[in-house]
């Protein structure tokens, strides 16, 4: 959707429409406090953005009309464009209030093509709420997203199977799922601007700096997104858990010891299972209420809590600014069996493996939380009625 909660209220309210609308406004501090969450296209113009402190809006902006977010009416509104989406295919994965993945290719012959379904889509929407969306089509999940954004606002992008490296190259890094500022600065250390010197970059080069990850990344450049569209139905091809913070936060002690403890959790409940995750997802709220996934798929599937955290950090730290934290959560997919092929050289006792059997064993007799880890020890997050433990 297009600049979602500005675009609702400008919508709801006519003398609004043409102005520079700015949502996120603290109702109780006025002007002076609170973190921008949407911007109206028209304030976008005057350099307004996402997650901007609103004094530093108001200082490039103070003509505009500022707005505290009412979520309860943004939500409604999404559960009504999320019905117009099944009408479709019922493989739509939503993202976060106001994006979606679709699958439409078992549709293909009652509804046409994708980009035919998307101007349907585009239309009905338009007709039935008043607001305008924009659309990717392309064979990937990937590329569909990056597409989506390409022409907003009320843009369709198609990208040709087959065309995706060459329409993913000339774009600059940040484009690319899993890179944030961070990752985006250790790649510019090895020459890499755009999307294309990804691709393009010798592999064992890569290989030393980033390992695996940077692998995973160069597919991405060259367009190979192997990712399917999960629909809501099939929820419990997932485990995982997620905390929402009673206050949003900061702390970036209290950040980690939660998702260590998050990864815990969630290891704990795959072996149960008798399941081990091979994409693993990370799910981040921040205070402007933006919901982000990043994910990133191993070589073979994980149910030790080390492992789980060691990947979901690094997917944080490349999605974390710095800015308050609202909601954080783990998730585990693509499963395979808890015994696949042994190991020429199987793990030992003192391997992580052998401790979390351990940890399972004494949780079995003693109950839950009677051992835990030495850095979680004064860190344990209040459960909260939004904690969601899922499956």
């Amino acid at each position: 959707m297009d600049a979602f909660f500005a675009a609702v209220e400008q919508r709801d309210r006519p003398e609004l429409k043409g102005r520079p609308v700015i949502i996120g406004a603290d109702p109780k501090g006025g002007r002076g406090r609170g973190v921008v969450s949407t911007a109206s296209y028209e304030a976008r113009r005057f350099g307004v953005g996402s997650a901007m402190p609103i004094s530093q809006a108001f200082r490039a902006c103070p003509h505009g009309v500022y707005l505290p977010p009412d979520i309860e009416l943004y939500s409604r509104e999404s559960r009504r464009i999320m019905d117009i989406l099944r009408r479709v295919t019922d493989r739509v994965e939503p993202v976060s209030i106001d994006e979606a993945f679709l699958d439409v290719t078992a549709g293909e012959r009652a509804f046409g093509t994708g980009e035919t379904v998307a101007r349907r889509l585009k239309k009905e929407i338009r007709d039935e709420t008043g607001l305008t969306a924009s659309v990717g089509v392309a064979t990937s999940k990937l590329v569909a997203k990056v597409a989506s954004d390409m022409r907003k606002p009320d843009g369709l992008v198609v990208v040709v199977p087959g065309e995706e490296a060459a329409f993913l190259a000339p774009l600059p890094m940040r484009r690319l799922w899993g890179v944030g500022p961070k990752m985006e600065e250790r790649l510019a250390k090895l020459g890499v601007v755009t999307i294309g010197d990804l691709a393009a970059l010798e592999h064992g080069r890569l290989e030393n700096r980033l390992g695996t990850h940077g692998q995973d990344l160069q597919k991405l450049a060259r367009g190979i997104d192997e990712r399917a569209v999960h629909g809501e139905s099939e929820g419990a091809k997932s485990i995982g858990q997620e905390h929402t913070f009673d206050t949003d936060t900061a702390d970036a002690e209290r950040l980690r010891a939660l998702l260590l403890s998050l990864a815990d959790s969630v290891a704990a409940r795959l072996r149960s299972h008798g399941l081990k995750g091979r994409t693993l997802t990370l799910k981040y709220r921040d205070e402007t209420f933006r919901t982000r996934t990043h994910a990133r798929t191993l070589g073979a599937g994980v149910d030790s809590g080390n492992a789980i955290f060691d990947v979901i950090f690094a997917l944080f730290e490349d999605v974390h600014g710095g800015r308050r934290v609202r909601l954080l959560g783990i998730y585990a997919s693509h499963f395979g069996s808890g015994s696949p092929q042994l190991d020429l050289f199987p793990e030992t006792d003192e391997s992580p493996g052998a401790a979390d059997r351990l940890r399972d064993e004494v949780a079995r007799r003693f109950g839950k939380g009677s051992l835990t880890r030495a850095s979680l020890v004064g860190h344990r997050e209040r459960r909260n009625p939004s904690d969601r433990p899922t499956e």
